[in-house]
């Protein structure tokens, strides 16, 4: 496949509602406080990722098995309106769609196997969930560790297809994704915040970085998660948009 393009994306509250750990939180719900605390101080920067994941697997009972992961993607997958056709749509156009993002591999082997998302080529995310198979798929041959670990991703991804920074969109929505959206803006990418969270403006702001487009909700100091108001944007519109800045 010869592609034009590579569009390089977060995917817990940036494509989809939910987040990293919610797979952990629906079956040891005790946990849940917990890790929220720990899922706001990495997408912050106050910890890095290694130790984020280092202390949730110092509270997990036990590894998780595909079941458990089904039995959460039963109840509570979701994504939001329009992922599916953005995906779809840059698809039909040799636009590499390439998640990067710091979820867990199981979650991505086990909603891939079901097809509750169009065939993923790449999926760069951290292997705390991860089930048999994975280390022989192509697709999860990237991994991210730390967050600094996206930039990475999608330099190496971006190079082996032959493609210059001009021809990148990267997609993130928190100060997590601040260190790739610094790498991108050093280069010449272009950078999208979906759903943006204060901790993303602040860094971009802090480190002198330049959002081409913002998505979704740009969320305020202090505001709360308004779920439904996510809902109601259309990521076609957003499919659209990086179309006419890649071809």
């Amino acid at each position: 496949m010869k592609y034009i393009g590579l569009v390089s994306s977060d995917w817990n509250e940036c494509l989809a509602p939910t987040g990293p750990f919610d797979p952990v939180a629906y079956l040891y719900p005790e946990l849940k406080k917990e890790l929220d605390r720990i899922f706001k101080s990495y997408t912050s920067n106050e910890i890095p990722l290694s130790l984020a994941v280092s202390q949730i697997n110092g509270i997990l009972p036990k590894p998780f098995s595909p079941e458990q992961m089904d039995s959460y993607l039963d109840a509570s997958f979701a994504i939001y309106n329009g992922v599916v056709e953005m995906i779809e749509m840059l698809a039909s156009k040799n636009i590499l769609f390439m998640i990067n993002t710091t979820g867990a591999q199981g979650f991505f082997q086990r909603i891939i196997d079901r097809k509750l998302i169009p065939p993923a080529p790449i999926v760069a995310s951290n292997p705390f969930i991860k089930f048999a198979g994975v280390e022989t798929d192509p697709r999860f041959q990237y991994q991210v560790l730390e967050t600094s670990d996206k930039a990475s991703n999608t330099d190496s991804v971006m190079k082996k297809l032959g493609l210059t920074a001009a021809k990148v969109v990267i997609i993130g929505d928190s100060g997590g994704d601040g260190p790739h959206f610094a790498w991108g803006s050093s280069v010449g990418a272009c950078l999208v915040g979906s759903m943006t969270k204060t901790s993303l403006t602040n860094y971009c702001r802090n480190n002198e970085v330049n959002m081409d487009r913002q998505f979704g909700i740009v969320y305020r100091e202090n505001q709360a998660r308004d779920l439904e108001g996510e809902s109601r944007f259309d990521f076609r519109e957003l499919g659209l948009w990086i179309l006419e800045r890649l071809t």
